[in-house]
């Protein structure tokens, strides 16, 4: 083959060689330099900045629909359980209860920022998600058989979404009467075991004092947690005329302000902060998020995931470009650095054993590997955030974290 190929080179004219040479050197246009050599094409950051903000208006949409799906299966499986009240019904209500609060968990994103959820004239994140709650404002507790709006018939004698709601937080803001915590206890009662959550009787639904009234309670608390997250659903779904068509129509900067306050506030002033770290200072467990069921460690975690979506923009229901798309525009370290920690955080918080409130006692050793973990965890949702304020910083933004 090798003598073939010689000989053919020999047998060109010398005419064709010289033209074929001369077209080479002459082209009007330039050979292209090696992929290697050329230049990244620079991203339109304007552009970005919109995309981003209609792609996080979709995930909202979309989070806090799936939320409320399950918040739906919940509600129908207690109201099978008040139907026919048993040890079964009454875990499956359980069950589901759990399982919708981790759809919620990411939702908490969304708020910090005077949207929707937590509007000061009539955002409804104080009837869904308050907490700590005195147990004994809505039920009977240990030591006090009569206590609670249930055990109050002359006082209340018709429950219902109208007084739930008008009693949430009077007098007090431990006075809660509804959500997701009042739901809580009332399915699991108050956990007064060491190594487990609480343990309400199916009979506190049957032949206990107050039986038909504690049922209307659950239904009544249950139906209007649904009301609450069918508002958000409505609040941030395609078509106009809502919250989400204001969002968009914003200044995309003064959006991503509003967006990256969500994520840096959720991770640093309330998750690392208020959820966490006052419980683990304190040694409480009534400072405790979920402490009737035992699901701390999963709301830590669904919280968390909450700001990686953000972060990364993969919401689950959707994917696409996020606040870490947007800071490698300006600083391709920093994003990689943030992308690093938002993983990071989000091990840490899995890696907590269960139950969280083993890790609030007084007897437990500041050595020991639980109460590491969540020291380890809190750091690494500041950390997380510090880097968010500082990529926010780049675009001129400032971010609040606290709460």
């Amino acid at each position: 083959m090798q003598r073939k190929w010689q000989r053919t080179l020999i047998v060109i004219p010398g005419l064709a060689l010289c033209l074929a040479l001369a077209a080479i050197a002459c082209t009007s246009e330039p050979a292209p330099p090696p992929a290697a050599m050329m230049e990244e094409p620079k991203v339109d950051v304007d552009a970005l900045k919109v995309e981003v903000v209609a792609h996080y208006a979709n995930g909202v949409h979309g989070l806090y629909s799936q939320s409320l799906a399950s918040a739906r299966v919940m509600d129908a499986t207690i109201g099978a359980f008040l139907a026919d009240p048993n040890p079964a019904s009454l875990e499956a209500a359980k069950r589901a209860w759990l399982r919708a609060r981790d759809d919620y968990g990411p939702t908490e994103v969304f708020r910090f920022y005077g949207g929707p959820i937590d509007n000061e004239e009539d955002g409804p994140e104080g009837l869904t998600n308050a907490w700590p709650m005195d147990e004994s404002y809505i039920d009977y507790v240990e030591g006090n058989a009569t206590a609670g709006i249930i055990n109050m018939p002359n006082e209340y004698p018709t429950i219902d979404a109208d007084l739930i709601v008008s009693l949430n937080e009077e007098g007090g803001e431990e006075n809660v009467s509804t959500g997701w915590h009042a739901i809580e206890f009332l399915l699991w009662g108050q956990d007064l075991n060491d190594d487990g959550p609480g343990d309400r009787p199916f009979t506190d639904y049957t032949t206990n004092d107050n039986a038909d009234r504690r049922g209307q309670y659950l239904a009544v608390a249950s139906d209007t947690l649904i009301g609450h997250m069918q508002d958000m659903v409505d609040a941030w779904a395609p078509g106009g005329g809502n919250y989400r068509a204001e969002f968009l129509a914003m200044p995309a900067d003064d959006a991503l302000v509003d967006i990256i306050t969500g994520a840096g506030a959720l991770s640093q002033g309330e998750l690392a902060g208020e959820r966490i770290n006052v419980a683990y200072e304190e040694r409480s467990q009534e400072d405790e998020h979920s402490c009737f069921s035992d699901n701390t460690v999963a709301d830590i975690v669904g919280n968390a995931i909450g700001v990686r979506m953000v972060l990364t923009g993969d919401y689950g229901v959707v994917s696409g470009p996020g606040i870490i798309d947007l800071f490698a525009a300006e600083d391709e370290a920093l994003a990689q650095q943030l992308a690093n920690e938002t993983r990071m955080a989000v091990n840490m918080a899995h890696n907590i054993p269960d139950p969280f409130d083993q890790h609030l006692t007084d007897t437990a050793s500041d050595s020991a590997f639980g109460r590491t973990q969540v020291k380890g965890t809190i750091d690494a949702l500041n950390k997380q955030a510090e880097t968010i304020v500082a990529g926010a910083a780049a675009f001129g933004y400032q971010i609040n974290t606290s709460v």
